[in-house]
């Protein structure tokens, strides 16, 4: 059993302490706060045996993760302490706010022996391995083209504490962008170059409670991103956006097309489309369903017990910080834009489904 320690108890921090419960492999058992009093509510909430300081969590010799859910600002601060205090850890997105920063955590892990796992997972859900299981199995031929669409009205309108979405880190690309251009990743490959037009469109916005909120990143982004595979994706990232129809995240192959859910959804459907046949097919899906936010922590500590690479990996991670940032500079700059790194395209997951 590997014993999970989370940093940070906000509002993602649920999708977690339930997804956690799915995998017989993991447990959390303790949980940690900058707000003590917020580490002790959901410590009661989700029957996690502990509530501690950040600083008793890190120096908890029996904690061998850290799940590092605060906010993007801190993610390298915290991702770091953890290492410095020799435990693995797996972060939530994105993996730093500057490349500089994401860079150091590898580096730091990689010199003491330990991994760095980050989300988004979700491209390990029963709907995302189908779509990469039948794309692998060239089902709709060879990839041509992708197209992915996040678009609407902003976090203020439901989100308690809505002001850092609108500061570095965040905004729709790399809060919510980043599960499309991990997918597109996942799915297609590498990405080589980056074109992208972007703007601020509001200079502020207004709270639920009626607190002003200055606006300090691009909120309504498009991108299309060269794959290693040749493939073209496009993507539309947007907080300025009142209401729309269009497809969530579709793949355009020579033979056929397949539409695949909100990577940051829960629509359980895969789609296939072949000229001349059936209209739209709805898929069979071979992976565990009940599979949420946790799998690829799971995967990361079944990985270290069987001394294989993760999955959700600190340098998939890395090359995604890298493309979303390649995005907005080439918006401000008008140019192409080339990435440098290369991860491997994490495997697929095994069937039968791994009993973790």
């Amino acid at each position: 059993m590997v014993t999970i320690g989370v940093i940070g108890t906000g509002n993602v921090s649920a999708q977690y302490f339930k997804g956690v419960r799915e995998f017989a492999g993991i447990t959390i058992g303790a949980c940690a706060d900058s707000d003590q009093a917020r580490a002790q509510h959901a410590a009661a909430e989700w029957s996690v045996p502990r509530a501690l300081t950040v600083d008793e969590l890190l120096a908890d010799s029996g904690i061998d993760i850290v799940l590092n859910l605060t906010i993007p600002d801190v993610h390298a601060e915290i991702s770091l302490r953890a290492i410095q205090a020799g435990k693995h850890v797996y972060s939530e997105k994105p993996l730093a706010v500057s490349l500089s920063d994401a860079h150091a955590v590898l580096k730091a892990a990689a010199e003491r022996g330990l991994r760095v796992g980050c989300a988004p997972d979700t491209f390990l859900f029963a709907e995302h391995q189908t779509g990469r299981k039948l794309l692998d199995e060239g089902v709709i031929g060879d990839p041509v083209a992708a197209a992915g669409f996040f678009m609407g009205r902003g976090p203020e309108g439901w989100h308690p504490n809505p002001a850092f979405f609108y500061q570095p880190g965040a905004g729709p690309l790399f809060d919510v962008g980043v599960y499309w251009v991990t997918c597109f990743v996942t799915l297609l490959g590498a990405v080589r170059t980056v074109t992208a037009a972007a703007r601020a469109s509001f200079p502020e916005r207004i709270a639920g409670d009626g607190r002003r909120i200055p606006v300090n990143v691009d909120t309504h982004i498009s991108a299309s991103l060269e794959c290693e595979s040749g493939a073209i994706a496009t993507l539309i990232s947007s907080f300025d956006v009142q209401g729309h129809r269009l497809p969530r995240l579709e793949l355009y192959g020579a033979k056929g097309t397949l539409a695949l859910p909100d990577p940051n959804g829960f629509d359980p459907s895969v789609r296939l489309y072949i000229p001349n046949g059936a209209e739209w097919v709805e898929q069979d899906q071979p992976y565990n369903r009940a599979w949420r936010r946790g799998v690829g922590l799971a995967d990361m500590a079944n990985a270290i017990h069987e001394g294989r690479p993760h999955r959700a990996s600190g340098e998939l991670a890395l090359h995604v910080l890298e493309v979303m940032h390649g995005i907005i500079e080439a918006a401000h700059s008008g140019k192409r834009v080339s990435i440098e790194s290369r991860p491997e395209r994490p495997p697929l997951l095994p069937l039968p489904v791994p009993a973790w």
